[in-house]
């Protein structure tokens, strides 16, 4: 009998046999190099493998890569549709030059030479002058991790920009005012209860990862909890979905946790180790004697108004509903695995106490880096050491972080245009990359204005394989190669362990597989399409443009260590890398290989180590050396945030962390413990960072009624909630627009309306709907369900592409249309939809859909929490039949309100300087951290 593998076996990658289907019933066989790289689809950075036919050198198809430890082999649809991105026709292959106005659509092609050039002297102007906060890099999720902030720290700049205050400031906030920790790392495989804030099972973060693990717990008999006004995937899969009101998800969690207090059901020896009781007791409850046995009763006064009849009212959750998921929560101490990114923290103001709240039920039931529980996600993710590079630098860009936001994770993205429109600053040189904030952030026509103004923006470079919203304004459009086009590092919080992936250009490897000379002298782009090259060594070589000669102490970071006098390659660059991996260098040795190689050859890998309960560790004596015990018990060392005086002369003496204040350790029950990286070293119940820098009651957690909140909106009329967040599972952000198998499989967008609502609202089945925000609206057709809560209307996340030049691209999916403006008042348009017609790809002959959606963004202003700095999605609208005139994906947009609404949100803010006269806690963590006293105001 024959045996049936689900991959061909590793030892035949470089040269795997299969049967051509297509040749049946002749047996015709064909020889693949199998190529391992990294998917680019979404952040979760699972494997791929890239089948390359030998006979035409071509990749035609792309599979999981079983070597993986996150993925396992296992892809979703976004994986092998790499392959349409790779060939896609409409793709930017030469670089190109804005030859007039920009967004005219007039373009020259020009070199790369010519590019690097004007670019790098651009920079070299704004360092040599001064002026370093007008250089910025604006990139959205970025598939690596830290070659561009190890860039901009060699050039001396503090010109981070990302997405982040887009996606999860809030989440961010939430779970970091516990742990320290940003993220959460859910143990799903071992769990016993699952509580989902998400649509987690189809495009939660980490999507494709988590949900293996997920169905694999449920099937062993795990209860999976889901919270979502929608009936997701997720909720029809759960065995309890909760459709909460927006906004209410912390006052469901709070009175589930005071359940688990009042039931006795709650594991107090960990919360008494682990969390600084101490603290929230003096400041909470100063009468009450100061020992753990207050601490019950003091929980139980704080949320005395959080029962589950009021939870009922509130939340609209069934009260006997809420009183079962707590016994639920309660009988399984220890594997409470939780998880919220987007959804609801994404969603709302003060939506970080979301993540705060629904981690507070991990700390309750000891499910805090256990088996089956949730970890911070440091203890899950490695981050490989890149070569030497510059120190800190020492600015601060106010543009990427303004003192009114001292405690935003991360920089105030969305703010740029306004920002900009103050005179806050300007930019000489602002790239784009992975990242299309026209489209994809609030109020884009105020991005659009800022990107059309030189005096604003004098040089904008966009890094991107297509067109885009965004690449249609700028004066640079440079080709980068696609995900499996391009050399990148990548590791997630995936699961209870550790990995690293690799991504790199398959036709580079498979060549050098095949037997070319592919070494230190061979450049990525000699083996992509085009004249397509890859950001390292755009990087690599533009930094060697700003500093010719070496003077300014750049391009030495840049550097060939092997060959001086010559660029650093990216084999250089990688081999330092994986020679420093922990394990690796022996593995590979073990089968003949460098550590490079073992990576080229398997595309991932497992570190060693046993990653439960890591605040556990007890601490070497050694390492305590120089340390002084203080009153909490931790063990402070001199020169760290932890002894700073307070005072900014001693600023500049300090060493910064990545994340925490330096103190090594802290003593729990006589012993020193590695801990958290908190100030406490603690879980902190109460959050003295947040008291001290003007939030002292969200010290703890705590519900904030949202922007949206239900009992402020006129439900008797045409007000509703509009949930703009949802995802769906076959679509990126934009990076999907050019994959033909995705827009085939999601393309439709409608509006998820209530039959109720739309009977009272006077919405026909499938009739036209005008959404009015503060700052405009849109125009949409609708969708009757009962899969979504009364009351709230929502419409996907992804949809609405559109496209000024038939020329730029977009077939599948944008739609073609005109930008008009009278004054501040836009208007887009759609003249045009996806249909048939020839091209270099004959499937543009078999495109059957045309529904485009509306970009429903352009229409909401930004409204960014003050504490966390998170753009607050969700939508109070009204919600009307369309009018005489309108049509399906108009949008109108007063870009003079949306400047008024920003004024309205930025009146809400706190802002520094803080304790010590600073712009930001020490202590916190933040891309490209620079030197101490660079946080001085």
């Amino acid at each position: 009998m024959t045996e049936l593998h689900r991959y061909p076996p590793h030892e035949t990658w470089h040269d795997a046999t299969s049967l051509d289907a297509k040749a049946w019933p002749r047996r015709v066989e064909r020889h693949h190099t199998l190529v391992p790289t990294t998917c680019f689809n979404c952040e979760a950075a699972c494997g791929l493998v890239c089948h390359v036919d030998h006979a035409t050198g071509r990749i035609d198809r792309v599979e999981g890569n079983p070597l993986h430890p996150a993925s396992r082999g296992r892809n979703c649809a976004k994986g092998p549709a790499t392959l349409n991105q790779i060939d896609d026709h409409e793709r930017i292959l030469y670089p190109l030059r804005q030859a007039g106005e920009r967004g005219s659509g007039q373009w020259e092609r020009v070199s790369w030479d010519e590019a690097l050039a004007d670019i790098g002297s651009r920079i070299r102007g704004a360092i040599t002058e001064g002026r370093h906060n007008e250089v910025m890099y604006h990139v959205g999720r970025p598939g690596e991790d830290g070659f561009a902030e190890r860039v901009l720290q060699c050039w001396g700049v503090d010109g981070h920009n990302s997405h982040t205050n887009v996606c999860s400031s809030n989440a961010r906030v939430g779970y970091q005012s516990w742990m320290g920790h940003d993220r959460p790392s859910a143990d799903f495989a071992n769990a016993e209860v699952i509580f989902l804030i998400s649509s987690h099972l189809e495009s939660g973060h980490y999507f494709n990862p988590h949900a293996q693990r997920i169905v694999e717990a449920q099937s062993q008999g795990a209860t999976v909890i889901c919270v979502d006004p929608r009936l997701s995937n997720t909720g029809s899969k759960a065995d309890y979905w909760l459709p909460a009101w927006p906004g209410t998800e912390p006052f469901l969690l709070l009175a589930i946790a005071r359940l688990l207090l009042l039931n006795g059901t709650w594991e107090r020896d960990f919360v008494r180790r682990w969390t600084n009781w101490e603290v929230y007791l003096g400041e909470r409850h100063p009468h009450r004697p100061m020992e753990f046995e207050s601490v019950g009763p003091a929980l139980l006064d704080d949320y005395a108004a959080h029962t589950p009849e009021e939870a009922e009212r509130v939340c609209g959750v069934p009260a006997a509903q809420i009183i079962e998921i707590a016994e639920i929560i309660g009988g399984h101490p220890t594997k409470f695995a939780s998880h919220n990114w987007r959804a609801a923290a994404a969603g709302n103001l003060g939506g970080w106490q979301t993540a705060r709240c629904l981690f507070f039920l991990n700390v309750l039931t000891g499910s805090v880096g256990t088996v089956g529980g949730t970890t911070g996600n440091g203890w899950n993710k490695y981050k490989a050491p890149h070569p030497p590079g510059a120190p800190p630098v020492q600015h601060w860009n106010e543009l990427n972080w303004p003192r009114e936001y001292p405690l935003a994770y991360h920089e105030m993205s969305i703010l740029l245009p306004h920002l900009l429109h103050e005179g806050r600053g300007r930019l000489d040189v602002y790239f784009s990359r992975v990242y299309n904030p026209v489209w994809t952030n609030p109020d884009g026509f105020s991005w659009l204005e800022a990107l059309k103004d030189p005096d604003k923006v004098a040089c904008h470079v966009a890094l991107t394989p297509t067109w885009s919203e965004t690449a249609v304004f700028a004066d640079y459009v440079l080709p980068m190669g696609v995900g499996a086009e391009r050399h990148d590092v990548a590791s997630f919080e995936t699961h209870a362990g550790r990995w690293i992936g690799f991504r790199q250009p398959v036709l580079r490897r498979f060549a050098e597989i095949r037997g070319a000379e592919v070494g230190n002298g061979s450049r990525t782009h000699e083996f992509n399409p085009g004249e397509v090259w890859e950001e390292n060594e755009f990087w690599i070589d533009l930094s060697w443009r700003i500093d010719p000669d070496g003077s300014m102490g750049i391009r030495r970071w840049f550097e060939s260590t092997e060959r001086p006098g010559t660029p650093m390659s990216v084999d250089e660059y990688y081999g330092s890398m994986f020679a420093a991996v922990p394990g690796l260098a022996d593995d590979a040795e073990a089968v003949g290989q460098t550590p490079l190689e073992f990576m080229r050859d398997r595309g991932a890998y497992a570190l060693d180590g046993d990653m439960y309960q890591p605040y556990e560790r007890e601490v070497d004596p050694v390492e305590l050396e120089g340390c002084h015990l203080d009153d909490a018990g931790v063990y402070r060392r001199l020169g760290t945030p932890g002894t700073w005086s307070g005072s900014a002369a001693d600023l500049a003496g300090l060493e910064l962390a990545g994340l925490g204040d330096g103190s090594p350790a802290v003593q729990v029950d006589g012993t020193p413990k590695e801990g958290f990286p908190t100030p406490s070293r603690k879980l902190e119940l109460y959050s003295e960072t947040l008291a001290d820098w003007g939030w002292p009651e969200y010290a703890t957690p705590t519900w904030i009624p949202s922007h949206v909140h239900w009992e402020e909106l006129d439900l008797s009329g045409d007000e509703r909630i509009l949930v703009p967040t949802f995802r769906i599972p076959t679509l990126i952000h934009t990076r999907s627009a050019n994959s033909k198998w995705l827009s085939e499989l999601s393309h439709r967008h409608p509006l998820w309306i209530h039959p109720s609502d739309a009977e009272a609202l006077g919405i026909e089945v499938n009739g036209l709907v005008r959404i009015t925000t503060r700052i405009g609206h849109f125009v949409i057709g609708a969708w009757r369900t009962e899969g979504i809560r009364p009351g709230v209307v929502a419409a996907s996340h992804h949809m609405g592409r559109w496209r000024l030049d038939p020329e730029n691209g977009g077939s599948w999916t944008g739609g073609d249309a005109d930008i008009t403006n009278d004054g501040t008042r836009w208007r887009l348009t759609r003249r045009g939809r996806p249909e048939r017609h020839a091209s270099a790809d004959d499937d543009t002959e078999r495109i059957w859909w045309s529904d485009t959606g509306v970009h429903q963004n352009l229409t909401f202003s930004v409204q960014p929490d003050p504490v966390s700095g998170m753009q607050c999605w969700h939508q109070r609208v009204r919600v009307t039949p369309a009018e005489p005139g309108d049509s399906p994906g108009d949008v109108v947009v007063d870009t003079a309100e949306a400047r008024k609404a920003y004024q309205e949100w930025l009146a809400m803010t706190r802002p520094a300087p803080g304790p010590g006269g600073l712009r930001r806690p020490l202590w916190y963590s933040r891309p490209l951290k620079p030197k101490p006293s660079a946080y001085a105001i």
